[in-house]
């Protein structure tokens, strides 16, 4: 009677202690998100999307995080594989640098980037003699975009590579390939399934940016006003349009979460989340 009677001890304080945090968190996260949608009418909703504004305005959004998320595959795969299976002095501070978007204030990045690429920073001269204007400009928004997301494709990327085994890089150097062949024919594909959630990631974070953005491109509309910014100055005069955007936004987001869900089943994902 001992044993049958154990399965039906009543749980501990202490599991009752984790599933009330659990539930508080939950409740703390999820209804802000889901209030989007509750207090709102579907049909006023669709008729914010009328609002030109509101459509420039993610039209740009979509526009600039793509633009932005190609320019940081485009360098930062070869750079995360130099930092992942190439060993060189300062290796891990070159490192931490380049993750360190991660943790800065977004207006810290935002007059980082105006002090460094801005008309009176230190590249200004330069990008002047060039004829290159970023300050006030949808390529700005564009730069902004990069700077704030690109290490969480680098470090997702860096982790993929560093998985990847130096016997499938061997054999592929034995068969004759160049470093360059290794590198596209065996290196990306095995880290692939990692390298498309390190681009979901980024591209993530460059929809929902505002701070950077807002220091460095400002908000002109049709210009450099992405969604974000469009909702910050929209609030107080036309709310079904923003609530429309942030509705937008957040199902744009839930689905980039759902699909890196989806790609962590997979075993080199899963490692190299690790």
């Amino acid at each position: 009677m001992s044993a049958p009677l154990k399965g039906l001890r009543r749980p501990s304080w202490f599991a009752l202690l984790l599933w009330l945090a659990l539930v508080l968190a939950l409740a703390f996260l999820t209804l802000p998100v889901l209030a989007i949608f509750l207090n709102t009418a579907p049909g006023r909703l669709l008729d914010g999307l009328s609002d030109p504004q509101a459509l420039e305005a993610l039209r740009l959004s979509l526009e600039t995080s793509a633009i932005a998320v190609g320019a940081i595959v485009l360098v930062g795969t070869p750079a995360a594989f130099l930092l992942a299976r190439r060993p060189f002095p300062g290796r891990a501070a070159v490192s931490t640098l380049v993750e360190l978007p991660l943790v800065l204030p977004p207006v810290v990045a935002g007059i980082g980037l105006l002090e460094a690429l801005g008309p009176h920073g230190i590249l200004g001269g330069v990008l002047g003699d060039l004829q290159v204007q970023l300050v006030l400009q949808t390529a700005g928004v564009v730069v902004a975009l990069t700077f704030v997301a690109s290490p969480f494709y680098l470090r997702l990327a860096q982790a993929a590579f560093a998985a990847v085994e130096q016997s499938h890089l061997d054999a592929s150097r034995t068969l004759g390939r160049g470093q360059a062949a290794t590198f596209l024919r065996v290196a990306v594909p095995l880290a692939g399934t990692s390298l498309v959630t390190g681009v979901v990631l980024a591209w993530a974070r460059a929809l929902g940016e505002f701070g950077a953005t807002l220091m460095f491109a400002g908000s002109f509309q049709g210009v450099t006003q992405t969604a974000p910014l469009a909702i910050y100055d929209r609030f107080a005069v036309a709310l079904p349009s923003v609530l429309a955007l942030s509705a937008i936004l957040v199902i744009v987001s839930a689905s980039l979460l759902l699909a890196v869900k989806l790609l962590s089943t997979t075993p080199l994902l899963g490692l190299a989340a690790r």
